[in-house]
């Protein structure tokens, strides 16, 4: 079935599918989740889902006809099988031929396939003036804080959030063990904050720039829909997958918002696909292990609408431990009253509504962005030995610093900082290397991601405590205080 795409659907409408027939190799061609241009011609065939009843057939009777040992155990043999019955028809769409409907070189595709490949395949995917292009983009002075500015930048501020999103867009390297293990590449970002701090304009931008971005709403979505469902099909009887978010984001990234307000047991179900990037099924005889090879991009509300510095970040957040574990980074936004902010972000604002596209002025355009992204992905970095010893070091502190975070004044138990976290700073420093077009992951790198991954402890802060002297105590200290004078005066007398 072929949807209809959501920036095309009129105002006030319902988006309208089509059925598409493919047939022999054109089938592998479109999967689920792909933006498609199909070729072919426009078909009428009989709808036979009103004449298949609930726990029977349909048998055909000639008029006049007074037999009643009819057979129906054969079902419907064609149009004549329907008898004296009105037949209705549906419209289908018989495909010859199947494309993706970009097919340019800078299309950014966050693929397996497309990691496998070597960086001189890539390359030779450009042409010479965009292969320049990416060398002149990586000799640039600042890359790191430059392609930062170009995430969102209708976002005022929030440059840590940008680097997170950059690097998510990057990646890490899949790697897979000897036993058949995968070990996963994606990088999981979450975004918390107060209301209006433009969390949903990052999951929006996100979409708009990858072709295989996918959003949805935490509340308005139920576990099926994240994942998958078995459906029964109204005319073959037969049951089938029915694809969700997840699995139609498969290597892209699904955005979903208000992750908060999510049921715990729709939480639940994206455990496997977090992680493992996985969605196993086993209903109706149907026994299924899907691939969900998607990046996750959540934003979130804390408890109560606001965020409360004097209490740690799980005591701000309706998620579950498990869950927190499998974000790589945690950004927190505060909505801080400041005189010198607020009117920045007034100006800009201001500006954007008054000069719209004019008022933004990235150092790279989105195109240019994409082509870099898509030829760094082929970069598969290693990691030195000076760069190893540092993830070890950075792991013990960061884990250290974070116990105390559980339940319990002398708890030891580190709430945020598991192994996965060190396995998110080999992704992160992996994420920077490839930001640098470089094949090996500097001790720098490593410095960055420990830093970054350092945001997702939120230390405690308490209220100052004021000590008040009451006034008998006061006249009594002044007493003392005077007496020792006097006799200090009497003494040197």
């Amino acid at each position: 079935i072929n949807a209809e795409y959501g920036a095309e659907i009129p105002s006030g409408s319902m988006p309208r599918t089509v059925d598409v027939i493919l047939r022999h190799d054109v089938v592998e061609k479109a999967k689920a989740g792909d933006k498609c241009i199909f070729s072919g011609c426009l078909i009428a065939i009989p709808d036979m889902s009103h004449y298949r009843m609930v726990g029977g057939t349909t048998q055909s009777v000639s008029k006049g006809s007074s037999n009643t040992n009819v057979k129906n155990d054969d079902g419907i043999k064609g149009l004549g099988g329907l008898g004296t019955k009105d037949i209705s028809y549906k419209l289908c769409f018989l495909a010859c031929t199947a494309q993706s409907s970009d097919t340019s070189p800078s299309y950014l595709s966050l693929s397996e396939d497309q990691q496998l490949n070597t960086e001189e395949d890539v390359a030779a995917q450009f042409t010479p003036e965009e292969r320049e292009e990416i060398e002149y983009i990586r000799t640039r002075s600042n890359l790191y804080q430059q392609m930062a500015k170009c995430i969102a930048p209708a976002v005022y501020g929030h440059e840590e959030v940008k680097r997170g999103i950059l690097l998510m867009l990057f990646g890490g390297v899949h790697k897979s063990t000897i036993e058949g293990i995968q070990l996963r590449g994606d990088i999981n970002v979450c975004v918390v904050g107060d209301p209006s701090t433009s969390k949903s304009q990052f999951l929006k931008w996100v979409v708009s720039f990858l072709p295989r971005a996918v959003y949805t709403s935490g509340k308005a979505s139920s576990a099926a829909g994240l994942t998958a469902t078995v459906v029964k099909d109204s005319e073959s009887g037969e049951f089938n997958i029915e694809a969700g978010a997840l699995m139609l984001a498969d290597n892209g990234i699904c955005c979903i918002d208000e992750f908060d307000k999510m049921d715990p047991k729709d939480q639940v179900a994206i455990h496997e696909a977090m992680e493992q990037q996985t969605i196993s099924i086993a209903k109706a005889g149907v026994k299924a292990n899907l691939h969900a090879r998607t990046a996750v991009l959540a934003a979130a509300n804390p408890i109560g609408g606001r965020y409360d510095k004097q209490k740690t970040l799980r005591a701000n957040l309706n998620i579950t431990p498990a869950i927190m574990s499998r974000f790589d980074l945690f950004f927190v936004v505060l909505d801080d009253c400041d005189s010198i902010t607020d009117s920045n972000i007034a100006r800009h604002i201001v500006r954007v509504h008054q000069h719209r596209d004019a008022a933004l002025a990235p150092t790279f355009s989105s195109s240019q962005l994409q082509r870099y992204i898509k030829f760094a992905r082929s970069i598969k970095p290693i990691i030195i030995p000076e760069s190893a010893e540092l993830l070890v070091k950075y792991y013990r502190q960061i884990r250290q610093a974070d116990v105390g975070g559980g339940i319990g004044p002398r708890s030891k138990t580190a709430y945020r900082i598991t192994v996965r976290q060190l396995e998110s700073l080999i992704r992160l420093s992996e994420a920077l290397a490839r930001l640098h077009l470089d094949d090996i992951i500097q001790p720098a790198y490593v410095e960055e991601a420990a830093r970054l991954l350092r945001k997702s402890i939120i230390h405690v802060e308490t209220d100052d405590i004021i000590l008040s002297i009451s006034s008998n105590i006061s006249q009594t200290t002044n007493k003392f205080l005077n007496n020792n004078n006097n006799n200090n005066n009497n003494n040197n007398n």
